[in-house]
């Protein structure tokens, strides 16, 4: 399962400690300008060793467009990249080889294959996410001449969270003063000093990030098994260490219909909704307001507190894990939730064009 998308595909390949993280965009419509600045920005903001608040492995990744592309443009075939690994400590995992470490997917790789790369965890490591990461920016391309902008933010790390509000409201501005986008200065501050504190105590912490989508039209989405909402919540469930998906009102639900409806009405150009509980879609297609979710992401599990575990023959022993790791996901996750969303926005742009009314 290294595809992703209907009409905009794409196919990943590569590990954390291969020779590189690449991938293949096929469906991506041609003449579409390739905005080299926007593929480089987008990596720079997953890439690792930029702040304090990160792993300070620390990569280049510069990407190779090796075709797909003439003149500038998109020509309409598979669109191939590479970015190659340059710092990786192999080294560091050696006593890993038959150690199953706590809340990682060791185990779960070794039983399914019988074979696991245990340097950096293989595919199963965060760093695969570069693929995602450059076709979203080709994605975000196609919604960009549409005007469709996709920003995600911080909006909790362990206890400290922003009220609770719709994520519509949130300010850009703001958000592009700190590392962890978080549009409210004083508890970015609180965020930062946090993850700064329990990095030092060897350990790390969760958090949540919130994502709103302006400017989608109505009719995006598929009904039944085609939803917007649940491919949304897909694509996002699958970035590593992600653990929990709601948007709009999501789980705070328990009150009465008269509460949550969004009642309609004509503001003299289009219909639109006096609130916006839904998220911007309805009956699992997109109804022309922004589109705001939500998405958890646990703490790091590579984290060098003395550990309990076993190895690959059940012997009970303690491991204290090296190695580079980030003591927070969130300041390099926010491109990957963005990258997963415009994939999924450019594959129901396409698949509504594919369905528009003839008569």
């Amino acid at each position: 399962m290294n595809t992703f998308g209907q009409l905009f595909r794409l196919s990943s390949f590569g590990e954390s400690h291969g020779r590189g993280i690449g991938g293949v965009l096929d469906g991506c419509p041609p003449g579409l300008t390739v905005d080299l600045e926007l593929i480089r920005k987008e990596l720079s903001r997953r890439r690792p060793g930029q702040s304090a608040l990160s792993t300070n492995r620390n990569e280049a990744d510069e990407v190779e467009l090796i075709s797909g592309i003439f003149e500038g443009k998109t020509t309409g075939a598979p669109i191939a990249f590479l970015v190659r690994n340059t710092d990786m400590r192999s080294q560091d995992y050696d006593y890993l080889k038959g150690i199953f470490r706590p809340s990682h997917a060791d185990y779960t790789y070794h039983s399914k294959y019988g074979i696991r790369d245990h340097r950096g965890g293989g595919r199963s490591s965060a760093r695969e996410t570069i693929a995602r990461v450059v076709a979203g920016a080709f994605a975000k391309m196609l919604l960009n001449t549409m005007n469709i902008s996709i920003e995600a933010f911080t909006s909790q790390i362990g206890p400290i969270a922003l009220e609770q509000q719709d994520s519509t409201l949130f300010s850009s501005e703001l958000a592009a003063e700190n590392p962890l986008h978080c549009p409210d200065r004083e508890k970015a501050e609180a965020m930062m000093a946090l993850i700064a504190r329990v990095k030092e105590e060897q350990d790390s912490i969760g958090g949540v990030v919130s994502c709103v989508v302006r400017g989608l039209p109505v009719g995006w989405g598929e009904p039944v098994f085609g939803k917007l909402h649940a491919r949304l919540a897909s694509a996002i469930l699958s970035i590593p260490a992600c653990k929990g998906f709601e948007y709009g009102s999501g789980f705070d639900v328990s009150q009465k219909g008269s509460q949550q409806n969004d009642a309609f009405y004509f503001d003299g150009e289009r219909i639109n909704t006096r609130s916006n509980h839904s998220g911007g879609i309805q009956g699992g297609i997109s109804n022309g307001q922004p589109v705001y979710f939500r998405a958890a992401f646990k703490p790091i599990a590579s984290i060098r507190i003395p550990q309990e575990t076993v190895d690959k023959e059940g012997a009970a022993v303690k491991i204290q894990i090296q190695g580079r790791h980030d003591p927070c996901a969130l300041p390099r996750v926010l491109p990957v939730v963005e990258a997963m969303a415009a994939l999924v926005l450019a594959d129901a742009c396409l698949l509504a064009k594919s369905k528009e009314r003839i008569v």
